[in-house]
């Protein structure tokens, strides 16, 4: 790994191991999401609790501060919404060159494995790292949303993170399951929780998320 990119995996991932990213990128299919509507003021007492900030390039350039010393995770992938087809059927929307331009610290992109789109997704994710590994931002690959969350138990979420880190992807985002271990075992790149189960208490969100991190989240 090249200087700039281990430096930029530096400021994404903290020296314990562990990250805490602030996704507000979800306007890109959803539209003005609840609690979203003014994202850049919903994120104003949260960004101090965060390592990095996953935005897309609209929503960076129209409300985040340019002072802002956290690192930008942006958002490369969509074309698809709330109200078409298929939200499994994403190109790459944002160029590496723009990337660029706005000094992110790393792109996003989300597959879709198990869907009729999953080789378009897959090669996106090859198309983007091949342009990280030029420019050394690294790639963090997003698995199992949409309709795929269905499937989300550990024989189905190891395969997807290992595919993604076999394709070159630096950092795989997804949710937590029970057996988490294997998830994370089987993937020699970081794996961060994008969330879990729907909880009907803190509590209960406190416990999947100290299980995915004693697990190797």
């Amino acid at each position: 790994m090249d200087w700039g990119m281990a430096n930029r995996m530096a400021r994404l991932i903290q020296p314990d191991g562990h990250c805490m990213f602030l996704p507000i990128d979800h306007g890109y299919f959803q539209g003005p999401t609840r609690m979203l509507e003014q994202p850049g003021e919903t994120i104003k007492p949260l960004l101090p609790y965060a390592d990095a900030l996953f935005v897309t390039r609209g929503v960076v350039r129209a409300v985040v501060d340019p002072a802002l010393d956290k690192p930008v995770i942006l958002r490369m992938s969509g074309g698809t919404s709330m109200v078409g087809a298929d939200l499994a059927d994403e190109g790459i929307t944002t160029s590496m060159d723009d990337a660029v331009r706005l000094n992110v610290a790393a792109v996003g992109i989300s597959v879709f494995i198990g869907t009729k789109f999953e080789k378009q997704s897959l090669l996106n994710l090859g198309k983007l790292v091949d342009e990280g590994e030029r420019y050394g931002i690294p790639v963090m690959a997003i698995t199992a949303v949409g309709k795929e969350l269905e499937k989300r138990d550990a024989r189905y979420l190891s395969l997807c993170c290992r595919i993604c880190a076999e394709l070159g992807a630096k950092v795989v985002k997804t949710y937590w399951c029970e057996d988490f271990d294997k998830v994370t075992g089987g993937c020699p790149v970081p794996v961060v929780m994008a969330g879990g189960p729907q909880a009907d208490t803190e509590k209960e969100v406190m416990e999947f998320v100290k299980d995915g991190m004693d697990n190797g989240s």
